[in-house]
């Protein structure tokens, strides 16, 4: 069996290393071996990331919502409880959209939530 020189495959895998590498700063982005260390340990932050992303999000939607429906006498567990009980389906991120952009149509939905909450004692 011939011998196989692996000079072509290695040069690839390294140029490909130290493409991802690029704008690191000292040796990360141009010594193989640090490179090669600092790209696995990018890669991992982006894959905690993607996660923690979306409950970032969740939270500031949250937010966003809580403070709006403060303007209209109630908080946020409450505003969820009278949604549910309404059968009113909408999503925090849409929700926290019109409370910023379409005022007047959240405090329609604000008005609906808070007519199928139970009278306070």
């Amino acid at each position: 069996m011939s011998r196989v020189k692996r000079g072509v495959t290695a040069h690839a895998k390294h140029k490909k290393t130290l493409r991802a590498a690029k704008g690191y700063f000292g040796r990360r982005k141009n010594t193989i071996r640090v490179a090669k260390q600092a790209v696995e340990k990018a890669m991992q932050y982006a894959y905690r990331d993607r996660k923690n992303r979306k409950r970032e999000f969740r939270a500031l939607w949250i937010q966003r919502i809580n403070a709006a429906v403060r303007e209209h006498g109630l908080t946020y567990s409450r505003f969820v409880a009278g949604l549910t009980t309404a059968g009113i389906e909408v999503d925090r991120k849409v929700l926290s959209e019109l409370a910023i952009h379409e005022p007047a149509a959240f405090a329609a939905i604000v008005e609906q939530a808070k007519g199928h909450l139970p009278k306070a004692a």
